[in-house]
């Protein structure tokens, strides 16, 4: 039988052919452009995954060694490429395992479907074997969620859960199947899905908006762009870089924003946030029009809201109609998709400079660079730094490097001092900072961008979370670079415990294993760095590797990220120490 990849194509319509609820899926898949999923298989979605046997030529399935691995593999897959990240599990506690990969791709806007398989429809409610309301709970974390109990209703619900998953503020869907559902036979016939009702994905740009914002950026003597992910999914970067090119703007980014403009364009100011970049958080109390794009105002971006660029006129633009006036208030909010927005905002902008504005920039750098940046990418001390180890990565990629970050100090460090020179370049768990991110994660960026080279940035903690992927490299021969900058201690909580809690180390210090004999027990070649002299041959050599290589370096075990915002503290009390 042949795919049905198409069912609509504007000529005339494909006639319907019988087949079962679990083939359905398959082809609904194959026709919204599909060709890889992850996942682990069980009971409930058996007929599934029978099917997805038959399919093996057209759909490649990876099988992780963990439910949440297969999610963030999505994950990855989706943020590296743009396309739908698609992951597939049992029922019970095989859907529980991806609610952190839901919850993870909810809140940095990742599109993602997730397909689980359910209990048959007359054994719903009755606490049958590995039966668990996965619908009820994962609304919170989900974009949509839908339970099919018909057969009948899978192509529907299938081109439905794809065109909510990736359009306007893209989000994770899951479908939950019953298993009579996957068995039964019916008609199928697929039309893609291309609007659903009360649903407005993308708000119509209002022109007289974008003409009060260009008029207020064109008078401004300290205008200030921070832009977010939202460049990146709305697939702004040009336009971006020539609002700041023409109006002389000076731009700093989120962590999820990281990559969307060069990290060193002369008009790149640097990272906003707890741990950001020393002017960019200052002079945010010193600009006079601040103009957000495609970012949400998170708490570890503005500190506390009562002290948060009360001086400055604020332009929000953004395609979310719930973030605007959520945490800050805009004087004027432009709704739409950022690359409509500034592309109908360019023609207003005027030719313009802001060097004296700009040079307060470089001088704050200037007092930042001797105070941390300096000792942390030039040590003098005798231990390893984190920062050392990046900039050691970066000469090796020529700043062309995939770059994957888990949650912690490294998280920081590598989005402090990583280069790019190319958009979709930085893959790291923003909003819901989740252990356990990079490993799988760098496994589905890698399999998104097999032309690219994808390193991940790993502390020993959060390694340690989801290390049995390392079973998924080794299985499918994924050539992902490893580095574990491991310090012996969760080190971003130990840093907090030093700062705050008087070096109290509750629970921070890690009994670690010999990760070079684990990463050796999956055929990865790996090394373990502890000196300085050691270091610049080792990453080259992670980075010419054709195959997967593990790196573990040694850094100093209470080093600390700075600059540093404290927690509920203005962006103007940043500690450089």
């Amino acid at each position: 039988m042949e795919t049905i990849k198409e069912q609509k194509t504007g000529k005339k319509k494909q006639a319907a052919i019988k087949i079962s609820g679990a083939e359905a899926i398959i082809h609904c898949l194959l026709a919204e452009g599909v060709d890889l999923i992850y996942g682990y298989p069980g009971g409930a979605i058996m007929p599934v995954y029978d099917e997805l046997y038959k399919f093996q030529d057209k759909l490649t399935h990876i099988l992780t060694r963990h439910e949440q691995g297969a999610t963030h593999a999505a994950q990855g897959y989706a943020r590296v490429n743009g396309k739908v990240g698609v992951a597939m599990a049992t029922s019970g506690p095989g859907a529980t395992n991806l609610v952190t990969g839901l919850a993870d791709a909810q809140i940095d806007s990742t599109p993602m479907v997730c397909i689980t398989g359910q209990v048959p429809r007359h054994l719903l409610g009755s606490d049958a074997f590995q039966e668990t309301d996965i619908i009820g709970i994962s609304t919170p974390v989900t974009k949509w969620n839908y339970q099919i109990t018909k057969a009948s209703e899978i192509p529907e619900i299938i081109a439905k859960a794809f065109y909510i998953a990736r359009s306007g503020r893209p989000g994770p869907v899951l479908v939950d199947i019953t298993k009579n559902a996957q068995f039964d036979e019916f008609e199928f016939t697929y039309e893609p899905c291309i609007g659903v009702r009360s649903y407005n994905p993308v708000p119509k740009a209002n022109i007289k908006r974008i003409e009060e914002a260009a008029e207020m950026i064109n008078s401004a003597k300290k205008p200030y762009i921070v832009f977010g992910q939202g460049v990146i999914l709305g697939e702004a970067e040009a336009e971006l870089k020539a609002l700041v090119e023409k109006g002389g703007i000076p731009a700093a980014w989120t962590i999820l924003g990281l990559s969307a403009m060069d990290t060193d364009h002369p008009l790149n100011v640097g990272m906003v946030g707890m741990h950001g970049n020393y002017g960019p958080n200052v002079l945010t109390n010193e600009c006079d029009v601040l103009i957000a794009i495609g970012m949400r105002f998170d708490d570890r971006v503005t500190g506390s809201l009562d002290t948060y660029a009360k001086q400055a006129k604020v332009i929000h633009f953004e395609i979310d109609p719930a973030e605007i006036n959520k945490n800050v208030n805009a004087d004027i909010a432009v709704l739409g998709n950022a690359k409509e927005t500034l592309g109908l905002l360019l023609p207003l902008i005027k030719k313009n400079t802001h060097d004296a504005w700009l040079n307060e920039f470089k001088e704050k750098y200037k007092i930042e660079y001797e105070a941390v940046i300096k000792n942390d990418i030039h040590p003098t001390k005798e231990g390893l730094t984190m920062g050392e180890v990046i900039e050691e990565i970066n000469i090796a990629s020529q700043n062309k490097a995939v770059i994957v970050t888990d949650v912690g100090q490294h998280q920081m460090v590598a989005c402090r001092y990583a280069k790019f020179n190319q958009s979709k370049s930085n893959i790291t768990s923003g909003g819901l900072g989740t252990m356990g991110f990079a490993l799988p994660a760098a496994i589905g960026a890698k399999m998104g961008a097999m032309d690219r080279e994808v390193v991940a940035i790993i502390g020993d903690g959060g390694y340690q979370m989801t290390i049995q992927e390392l079973g998924t490299i080794f299985q499918n021969k994924t050539s992902v670079k490893i580095v574990v900058l491991n310090n012996d201690h969760l080190g971003m909580v130990r840093q907090w415990q030093e700062l705050f809690f008087e070096s109290r180390y509750a629970s921070t210090v890690m009994s670690n294993p010999d990760f070079v004999k684990i990463a050796e027990g999956y055929d990865i070649k790996s090394k373990r760095v502890k000196k300085r002299e050691d270091l610049k041959t080792a990453v080259q050599e992670m980075i010419a590797s054709k195959d997967a290589y593990f790196l573990e370096v040694c850094v100093e075990k209470e080093d600390n990220v700075f600059p540093m915002i404290p927690s509920g503290a203005s962006v103007s009390d940043i500690r450089l120490k």
